[in-house]
């Protein structure tokens, strides 16, 4: 005969094995609790009463008045399955932690804090443990972006329209990234940074899913560590810019309209999960970067959701950046000045390419110290672990090497503006 076992809060310490040696779990479909397991007995197992307790008056009785396994919400629903719809999915963010979930359930096999994926989770932020030394930070650029990083955090305190995006846009190679970093680091921020080359998928709206996921990492940054962050969107018009006959395609649409509704509603951020009353995100401010903000979609750069930063370094800026670049090879202020006036109307890589070009020659006597460039491979990958490479001699950086270094890039700017190549490929290319 079949024995039921009711599983409630009276008779949970008096169940034994014995009594119900197998369980079968029967369908919901039946006249019984859904939570009514039944056990497979002999005929002595029997209580001989026909029925089960939860039958008994012909009313189903609860687990638990406390549980919430059979809650219901406001609709009727079950509040489980609700509250599963409403999950982000994202319980990577908990794992196996100690002291989050029973220790029952952690083991010693993985460790006692055994969350896999924080050191991934970390990694997504940029410490910028990279710079290293002194940089110069325009007082023009430094002050633009601390308003408005700090303007987002306390937009509650303030009665007026804060925008949430920061646009920093200007020429080409003017330093744009890298006075924000440095910005970042002087300030503390553990920054969220992302790229042009992420706003396009061959799956359609995962950029657009990738920038909100990236938005709510930087808020876990400030709720779970305390330390401020922002997203940081490089080259934006690289990505969403329409140049000439381009074609919009569905992920620029989307990550537009992406953006555009952070600006409008940056507290209620979905990645795919169904909208929850609690489930409310901190305020992250938005940085881009770009060279012309005119090719983007209008709606998106108007002045209630992005504040415009025109980014034009001044001789003053270009001459401090520069000196601090050439400080620790031991030239003057004079000779950076020096240097600068003779290559006016240049961007500020270009002066950090003079550097960079000085290096060629000793490059190539290093090379060929080693054996030339045939044996190259084989002595820099393939070598003994016992054999030593020849040390490798940094040029002195002098006045003249540099000036020597950008009369050589002038002369390689000024043919691929000249040349146009393409011209002779198709000879009825419009000019």
């Amino acid at each position: 005969m079949a024995f039921y076992c009711n599983f409630n809060s009276t008779d949970l310490t008096s169940l034994t094995l014995s009594r119900c040696p197998s369980f079968i779990y029967r369908s919901s479909t039946q006249k019984l609790s859904p939570f009514v397991v039944r056990s497979i007995a002999g005929s002595g197992d029997s209580n001989g009463d026909g029925g089960t307790q939860a039958e008994i008056g012909g009313k189903k009785k609860r687990l638990s008045e406390q549980s919430s396994w059979e809650a219901k919400d406001a609709e009727g629903n079950d509040y489980l399955y609700r509250l599963g719809k409403e999950s982000e999915n994202m319980n990577i963010a908990v794992g196996a932690r100690a002291g989050v979930i029973d220790d029952l359930f952690i083991g010693n096999f993985l460790g006692k804090d055994s969350d896999i994926v924080f050191d991934y989770r970390q990694k997504v932020t940029r410490s910028f443990e990279y710079l290293q030394g002194d940089y110069y930070i325009a007082p023009a650029f430094m002050d633009k972006v601390v308003v408005h990083i700090v303007k987002n955090y306390i937009a509650h305190l303030l009665d007026t329209k804060v925008p949430l995006i920061l646009g920093v846009w200007g020429g080409k190679g003017q330093g744009k990234t890298f006075q924000t970093e440095l910005i970042f680091q002087a300030m503390g921020i553990l920054p969220v940074i992302m790229s042009a080359g992420e706003l396009e998928s061959e799956r359609a709206g995962e950029p657009g899913r990738l920038i909100r996921d990236r938005y709510r990492t930087a808020s876990q940054v400030v709720q779970n560590q305390g330390k401020m962050s922002c997203l940081m969107i490089n080259d934006i018009d690289a990505g969403l810019g329409r140049f000439g006959n381009t074609q919009m395609t569905v992920n620029n649409q989307i990550v537009v309209g992406t953006l555009m509704n952070l600006s409008d509603n940056p507290n209620r951020v979905s990645i795919g999960q169904d909208w929850r009353e609690s489930d409310v995100t901190n305020r992250i401010p938005i940085i881009v970067t770009g060279n012309d903000f005119s090719t983007l979609y209008a709606p998106l750069v108007r002045d209630g959701r992005m504040d415009k930063f025109y980014w034009q370094p001044k001789m003053d800026d270009i001459i401090n950046i520069v000196n601090r670049m050439y400080e620790k090879d031991g030239l003057s202020r004079n000779d950076v000045e020096s240097i600068v006036k003779t290559f006016p109307n240049q961007a500020l890589d270009f002066y950090g390419a003079l550097r960079s070009r000085t290096y060629d020659s000793a490059i190539l006597k290093w090379v060929n110290d080693i054996g030339g460039p045939e044996t190259v491979g084989s002595k820099l990958l393939r070598r003994k672990k016992d054999e030593n490479l020849p040390v490798f001699v940094p040029p002195k950086q002098t006045v003249e090497s540099l000036l020597e270094s950008g009369y050589s890039l002038i002369k390689e700017q000024q043919l691929i503006m000249e040349s146009k190549l393409s011209k002779e490929y198709m000879k009825n290319m419009d000019d």
